[in-house]
């Protein structure tokens, strides 16, 4: 049985209910939820990175919708999807590099306006069943990732990390973490290591809380310490998530996994990404068109409360990097793995997905 941690969203009750989040802010010290009953406290969760992860926010997201329609007054067709126009505008400004954000907003505006011989509570239901449906096909695409990936992993493998693509970042078993939970249920034995993802922490606070919950072997470093452990032979591969993915194979993940994958390169460590078909973006054509968040320069000088930097110093802090599909040896995907990656295997892949 895989031990994975409690659902990072989840919708509680019925279309009167709320979304109910892990509050990852708070880890690993404190399991905390929010209990989100309208769209402006789901908007702030994404934005504050108390929900992270492309899968997870695009569900967090599509749920955000339901809740700022719900109790839309007029009973006319036209108004109530003119109403989830503008929530999902709205959403859809908390962050711009996850795909996933705007592909769940996206469905859930098309989804409504196929109901056309609906009433619109039968649209509210409608949009909440739909919701749901996002977050159980993820959940599939997670395990799927996992059972396609597990195989990578060898006893005796030291598998290196980067940031938090797990159960936390999704609906269950996580992208670049499905394949190790698999492994381990497998009963196979290896070494998780994790890079503490600075500026935020998010390998040290959520990926090793999650892998040392789940009983993986799990081992923290900083940031600079992977290119020694390489040295060493120490790793193995490496598997990490993705924000966005271009159409040519280019990946937009956590800052500082493009430093890993050069490192990767230079060591001869195979370089693996795992993400849901709904991670492509077909219509971004190459990474250098994906927009990078900047986030507060605040996160590197105090991020966790104590000046770790002179308080005027100018920050360079972008929440991403891209990794060229050069350096990746493959994608795994829900539907199997991607390999080599290129502009043809990508659209191979998709082609077959969508049929």
């Amino acid at each position: 049985m895989i031990t994975s941690p409690p659902l990072s969203v989840e919708w509680v009750g019925g279309l009167d209910g709320l979304v109910r989040l892990i509050d990852q802010t708070k880890l690993p010290t404190e399991l905390v939820f929010i209990e989100c009953r309208d769209t402006d406290t789901i908007w702030h969760a994404i934005k504050r990175l108390s929900v992270r992860g492309a899968p997870a926010i695009g569900i967090t997201a599509a749920m955000g919708a339901v809740l700022g329609v719900r109790d839309h007054a007029d009973e006319v067709r036209d108004s109530l999807l003119n109403r989830l126009d503008t929530v999902c505008d709205y959403l859809a400004t908390s962050r711009p590099t996850a795909v996933n954000l705007f592909w769940a907003l996206d469905r859930m505006r098309r989804f409504a306006r196929t109901m056309v011989e609906s009433d619109v509570a039968a649209i509210k239901q409608g949009l909440l069943d739909e919701a749901k449906r996002i977050r159980d096909e993820d959940a599939a695409m997670s395990r799927a990732i996992g059972a396609h990936g597990q195989f990578l992993i060898k006893d005796g493998s030291g598998v290196l990390t980067h940031c938090n693509a797990g159960a936390l970042a999704t609906a269950e078993l996580g992208t670049a973490l499905a394949p190790m939970y698999v492994a381990h249920e497998a009963g196979r034995e290896f070494r998780v290591f994790a890079d503490e993802t600075r500026p935020l922490l998010q390998g040290s606070r959520l990926t090793a809380w999650e892998l040392s919950r789940a009983g993986i072997d799990v081992t923290l470093l900083c940031d600079g310490m992977a290119a020694a452990l390489m040295r060493e032979g120490r790793i193995d591969l490496v598997i990490t998530g993705a924000d966005r993915i271009a159409a040519n194979g280019d990946v937009a993940n956590k800052i500082g996994t493009y430093s890993v994958a050069v490192i990767a390169k230079a060591h001869g460590v195979p370089f693996y990404v795992a993400a849901p078909t709904s991670t492509f973006d077909l219509d971004t054509p190459t990474g250098a068109a994906i927009p990078i968040e900047q986030r507060d320069p605040e996160e590197i000088r105090r991020g966790f409360g104590p000046a770790t930097a002179p308080p005027d110093v100018a920050c360079y802090c972008p929440a991403f990097d891209v990794t060229p599909a050069e350096l990746i040896r493959g994608i795994i995907t829900d539907k199997g793995v991607i390999e080599p990656v290129s502009v043809e295997t990508v659209a191979a892949a998709m082609r077959s997905a969508a049929n």
